[in-house]
């Protein structure tokens, strides 16, 4: 590969000081992704949503941002989005952490008329170390978590639609690849800020600036 074309930025959707993609009268910069789609992959997209599930999905969630917009809790629409979808039996894959805020959210799934299952992520309560975590990892829990069983359990459970409730960083990678089902997220975790992950971002600037290792000269 040449050499300045290795080291040439390579710019996307962030470095973009329009984001015209969302209006009818639209310019773009010269590395625009959308001026610079293929047919092949905008064909590619347009093929996946046209198959029945993905449409299904896609309609109901364009619906459930319009007509909750700015009212509904992220509660609230995973519900409206569940009817829509026609989705009964709710699973359930939380972190051990956020089992309150679990049996909560299964509460209200009960009081509006859905089935909850829940599968929490210490299930089979295995070792880290039996499956080649370093040892040292166990100082802050011996047991593992499990997404990749969190996913199967659910599977075989026939859920119509799954939420996270604050699986770990990776693991909820894992879980979604394995999930048979849909997946929504309800929680993602941030146990230094209570939850609220984009906490961080909003404090980039501020508090947060030499954490993250942003230089104001940059």
């Amino acid at each position: 590969m040449d050499k300045d074309l290795k080291n040439k930025e390579v710019l996307s959707c962030i470095d973009c000081g329009t984001q015209n993609c969302k209006y009818k009268v639209r310019t773009y910069p010269e590395f625009c992704l959308t001026t610079n789609l293929s047919e092949e992959d905008e064909k590619w997209a347009l093929e996946r949503y046209a198959e029945e599930r993905n449409h299904d999905v896609m309609v109901a969630s364009a619906e459930v941002e319009y007509e909750g917009y700015c009212q509904w809790t992220r509660v609230q629409e995973i519900m409206e989005f569940a009817r829509k979808i026609k989705a009964h039996k709710i699973g359930i894959a939380n972190c051990i952490g956020l089992i309150s805020e679990a049996r909560i959210f299964a509460r209200i799934l009960r009081a509006n008329g859905f089935e909850p299952y829940a599968v929490i992520c210490k299930v089979e309560g295995r070792a880290k170390s039996s499956v080649g975590i370093p040892k040292e990892c166990e100082r802050i829990g011996s047991a593992m978590c499990n997404p990749i069983l969190q996913a199967r359990l659910l599977n075989r459970a026939h859920t119509d639609l799954n939420v996270v409730v604050g699986l770990c960083v990776g693991h909820d990678s894992l879980f979604y690849k394995y999930s048979d089902a849909y997946v929504t997220t309800l929680v993602t975790k941030d146990r230094v800020t209570g939850n609220n992950p984009v906490a961080a971002l909003y404090t980039a600037q501020s508090y947060y600036k030499k954490k993250f290792g942003l230089d104001e000269d940059k």
